[in-house]
């Protein structure tokens, strides 16, 4: 009897192996097949990986001409070469698991604004969320609604409008250290990505989390960088539990960075009864812990410290990629960087600018929206089936992966136009729901419910640094700068951006 129960439960095993290796990726291919849609061929437990691999392999050793910003072909050669293939909308395989690119910008829209669950966040991996912590970019459903509530007050426009000062400090001590480094008028040759790195990280510091602490400041940001660094490295995690080299330096970096932002808040608790908590990101937060009346807004001091990891990271590594990338840009077209030059010294002069000044700066809105549609620091959206779906009439079956090339549907000629490849900010004349022929195609802070939180957060800070450094500075690009644009969890340049500064003033 005992031998017979473990031949049931082998043959039971075995065929759901058997299911999941073979029977059903076959179904679900030829189920996509009948509605049009085809990709790459499923290999037995690999699915397309290989092919991936092989194709990513021949892409990594590529430097393009700084003047192309045709960059899918290096850092997404398999979409771009199954789509060239197959079509926009195609599917492929990671593994046993079906994954969907979609092409389509109404689909996109679709799955963007649900409201109701259906398109959930995949799961980013645990080095991931070791670095940005289970906050409101991951987080689902009834979480999701509560921790949107007490954060989003402190993006109002009013909030923003005095965070300006505190952000414009932060630029002039950056601006002011550039000015030092120079003399004699002379071209001075700076690696801005780095720069902007700390920079962003500084305002994050100070503008969201009002803390004068440099020290804890700086160690939340180190740590941030070498696990980021770390992730890297070792993407697929798959010895995570064991106590390597490796896994002992990451947990060491994890726990410095909880006791930084542990000695933030405490900090800020300590001085509540004299000063109250503050009405910053972490003032809300903080007073979300102790509700008079609301149980249900209220968060833990473990999930504050999980969205202080978000908004740490999130706040300095997408938008300094940002202005990485329109330094980038401005610096190959000095007829732009003049035209907007012009522009700031028409509205500001040289006074540090107000929010009243900065929302004046059109030209200077443009190119960023120019810079974030051709250099997104994020290239894709992953979602999830939670359910079997009608995705504008295409039957998703459930826990198919749902994927946005964001770079691709930012560059798609059919919506975009010829020179979808090209540099053109005039695109924008008219607002960003209205540069391309579908308002979908432009997606860098993501659409619907889930949208980014921090978008005018960042467009303010990116046209301050703007602002106050065309006041300042005329800039080229490096001749030692190599353009390979490389996705490290955000689209960076590989080897730096080595910009030459001319000041303007001595």
């Amino acid at each position: 009897m005992v031998l017979g129960a473990l031949l049931v439960i082998l043959a039971t095993k075995l065929w759901q192996a058997l299911f999941d290796l073979i029977w059903r990726p076959y179904i679900i291919t030829k189920r996509f097949e009948k509605q049009g849609v085809r990709g790459p061929p499923y290999k037995f437990r690999m699915g397309a990986k290989q092919e991936m691999k092989d194709i990513q392999k021949g892409a990594e050793t590529l430097v393009l001409d700084s003047r192309s910003h045709d960059i899918a072909c290096k850092v997404l050669p398999h979409y771009q070469a199954w789509s060239s293939q197959y079509g926009t909308t195609f599917l492929y395989w990671m593994g046993t698991q079906p994954r969907i690119c979609l092409g389509d910008p109404e689909m996109v829209k679709q799955v963007l604004s649900s409201k109701f669950g259906f398109y959930a966040k995949t799961y980013p991996g645990a080095n991931i969320m070791a670095i940005m912590g289970k906050g409101l970019a991951f987080i689902e459903g009834s979480d999701w609604a509560r921790h949107w509530r007490v954060i989003n007050p402190a993006f109002h426009i009013d909030k923003l409008n005095m965070m300006a000062k505190t952000m414009a400090e932060c630029v002039l001590h950056t601006l002011s250290e550039w000015e030092k480094q120079g003399n004699d008028n002379k071209t001075l040759e700076i690696e801005v990505s780095r720069q902007f790195e700390e920079l962003t990280c500084n305002i994050i510091s100070h503008s969201v989390f009002g803390t004068s602490d440099s020290i804890n400041g700086k160690k939340i940001f180190e740590a941030q960088k070498e696990l980021f660094l770390i992730t890297i490295a070792d993407f697929n995690g798959s010895m995570r539990y064991l106590p390597t080299k490796k896994n002992l330096k990451k947990w060491k970096l994890e726990k410095r960075m909880k006791n930084a932002l542990t000695s933030i808040i405490n900090s800020r608790l300590d001085n509540s009864k004299k000063l109250g908590y503050g009405d910053d990101l972490l003032g809300l937060m903080l007073h979300s812990s102790f509700p008079v009346n609301d149980n249900n807004s209220s968060l833990s001091i473990d999930e504050i410290i999980d969205e202080c990891k978000t908004f740490y990271f999130g706040g300095h590594e997408t938008t300094s990629q940002l202005l990485t990338w329109t330094m980038f840009l401005l610096s190959t077209n000095p007829e732009w960087q003049e035209r907007l030059r012009e522009e700031v010294l028409k509205e500001c002069g040289t006074e540090t600018p107000n929010t009243d000044m900065l929302s004046k700066l059109k030209l200077v809105t443009m190119v960023l929206w120019e810079s974030l549609r051709l250099y997104p620091p994020a290239i894709l959206l992953a979602r999830d089936a939670s359910k079997d779906m009608n995705l504008g009439g295409l039957m998703i079956p459930k826990g198919t992966g749902l994927m946005i090339p964001i770079l691709m549907l930012q560059r798609d000629k059919e919506h975009w136009g010829e020179d979808a490849n090209e540099f053109n900010p005039l695109r924008f004349e008219n607002g960003a729901s209205r540069a391309a022929r579908h308002p979908n195609s432009i997606l860098p802070f993501s659409i619907g419910p889930r949208a980014c939180l921090g978008q005018n957060f960042a467009m303010l800070e990116a046209r301050l640094v703007f602002a106050m450094m065309l006041q300042r500075f005329s800039f080229s690009l490096s001749p030692k700068y190599k353009h390979s644009p490389v996705n490290w969890l955000t689209l960076q340049p590989q080897f730096g951006l080595p910009i030459d500064l001319r000041p303007l003033h001595q």
